[in-house]
């Protein structure tokens, strides 16, 4: 049992590093280098397109891995999640922002993939519509902030991952389960940590 514990938990903590790592790096390199070594927005875009494609697997690879290993986890600690003091709420905490991460995880991709086409489309026809598609510039624009979005979302899984592992101490542990307990028996256990 403790060998799958820590096969379910290196695979969360290590796909949740890729995918705060690689994001990171995508957004603070990557983004950069395509924009220094390009003559213009066109270019810059299918850069660095380019790189976000090549990431693209593994990033999913990463993702998967940090869900199940997440999903390993929340089963083998269910009774710490239901009895012990603060561990459902930080678990529904991360819960949310991990989902949250990847909605916008996705959403940047799909803005990617937008601003690829784009890039290397030929001269858009004008459109005197109200409805003009989106320019390039707004996509880039939009897409720019999501890419921040990820790694600052994805670190405060991370830092949420950490409160997990503080409140897994055994002193902790042993508290969490004295106050459910005594709180089933109509006793009062104080509130100290």
């Amino acid at each position: 049992m403790a060998q799958r514990n820590t096969v379910v938990r290196s695979l969360h903590d290590l796909g949740l590093a890729a995918w705060f790592g690689g994001s990171l790096m995508g957004a603070v390199g990557l983004n950069k280098a395509a924009d220094q070594e390009s003559k213009g927005l066109n270019e810059s875009i299918r850069l660095s397109g380019a790189g976000w494609d090549k990431w693209a697997p593994l990033n999913l690879v990463a993702i998967g891995a940090h869900l199940v290993g997440g999903a390993g986890l929340l089963g083998a600690n269910r009774e710490r999640v239901m009895h012990q003091k603060g561990v459902g709420a930080s678990t529904i905490a991360k819960t949310a922002v991990t989902a949250a991460a990847l909605g916008v995880t996705a959403y940047s991709r799909v803005l990617g993939r937008r601003a690829e086409q784009a890039a290397t489309a030929p001269e858009p026809i004008e459109s005197s519509s109200s409805h003009a598609p989106e320019t390039l510039e707004d996509t880039s624009r939009k897409l720019r902030m999501v890419q921040w979005a990820v790694p600052a979302l994805t670190g405060a899984v991370l830092v949420l991952n950490a409160l997990h592992g503080e409140q897994q101490k055994a002193t902790q542990e042993k508290m969490g389960f004295m106050r459910a307990m005594s709180s089933r028996l109509g006793m009062n256990m104080g509130t100290a940590s």
